[in-house]
């Protein structure tokens, strides 16, 4: 894997690199894919890593949601145990350290994880802490943890998958809400962040990607987000961009991943480039890099100069990264100190 700080100029070298919005459920390793099957004997279309790939990895040939959805279909199948679970959790942060990545941010779903194979989502919750606590112990990474409610199994689904990510609160630093936005707008979901601030975790949401501008503000108003998954849709409002500036809400920016469920058509469209000239603040992110075939180099180098970003933006959207980054005011200082690449 290329560290994204080589020959890399649109990475400014004194600061941090962080990534704020990494699935580690969308991101597997094809060798990975492959030794779990032959583990616990799971059909694949494929026996070799070559042959794997096109039934994982997307790219411009074929994008939209559904072809970027079926791609989960083989990482989620393998995860058959809690061994499985730490494994893919472990590897993640192993494979953020080998990207030169100094601080990342991983998100999951337990329920997501747990349904194929039956197993106890708060377990998963439990061995996915285990798995990125040996990555960040041998590599050296600092890590946060985000658990997911996915809103497409519905209200009283997500209640139980809170009660298993509260469960081992002590694990993470976020609770985020992902899947069907236009289909479970965050309002139906007051309850729920009403108990994850009071358990004194951040929040972020995904909103402004599949619905528009009011599922961003609702994000805000009606569930306290600290972040917005996405939420390039708040160009649509110009009233809500004072806001999310006056407040300092910033974006998590996945322009690739946009680009492959068609949410944008071509990266010179992405609404980030004006919204940044508005002055949001934004981070750059691979969302799902095991079914997009990305880096978070290639968001710096390749992806934001398509959109039309000046370095001065993206280096600024890297300072916005450690600022936006759910860690204690000591935690980042001392980040930036240890971090500092001059």
């Amino acid at each position: 894997m290329v560290n994204a700080r080589l020959n890399n100029d649109w990475i400014d070298p004194s600061l941090p690199l962080c990534e704020l919005h990494r699935h580690l459920d969308g991101n597997v390793r094809l060798a990975t894919i492959l030794d779990l099957a032959r583990q616990h004997r799971i059909d694949l279309p494929a026996s070799d890593v070559t042959g794997l790939a096109p039934f994982v990895h997307i790219d411009d040939s074929e994008p939209g949601l559904m072809a970027f959805l079926a791609r989960f279909e083989y990482l989620v199948a393998v995860l058959a145990d809690l061994d499985a679970c730490r494994r893919v959790a472990r590897e993640n942060v192993e494979d953020a350290a080998a990207e030169g990545i100094d601080h990342v941010e991983l998100r999951f779903s337990p329920a997501f994880m747990a349904e194929r194979h039956g197993l106890d989502p708060e377990a998963v919750v439990e061995a996915v802490a285990e798995g990125v606590a040996e990555g960040a112990a041998a590599t050296g990474t600092s890590v946060g943890l985000i658990g997911i409610m996915s809103r497409t199994y519905g209200v009283e689904a997500c209640a139980r998958e809170l009660d298993a990510l509260l469960a081992r609160r002590e694990h993470l630093v976020a609770v985020d809400l992902a899947g069907d936005e236009a289909g479970y707008p965050p309002a139906l979901f007051r309850a729920h962040f009403d108990r994850v601030r009071e358990a004194g975790l951040g929040v972020t949401i995904h909103a402004g990607e599949a619905a528009g501008a009011d599922s961003v503000r609702s994000a805000i108003d009606d569930l306290g987000a600290q972040r917005i998954g996405h939420g390039f849709r708040s160009i649509e409002d110009d009233e809500l961009i004072d806001e999310l500036v006056e407040r300092g809400i910033g974006l998590e920016c996945c322009p690739t991943s946009n680009l492959h469920i068609q949410a944008v058509a071509r990266y010179a469209d992405h609404p980030i480039r004006r919204l940044a000239g508005r002055g949001v603040h934004f981070c750059l992110n691979t969302d799902d890099p095991g079914i997009s075939a990305i880096t978070l180099g290639h968001e710096y180098a390749v992806a934001a100069p398509a959109i039309g970003l000046s370095r001065e933006q993206v280096w600024r959207s890297q300072a916005d990264a450690l600022a936006m980054a759910f860690l204690a005011p000591e935690q980042r200082r001392a980040l930036a100190s240890r971090c500092g690449h001059i």
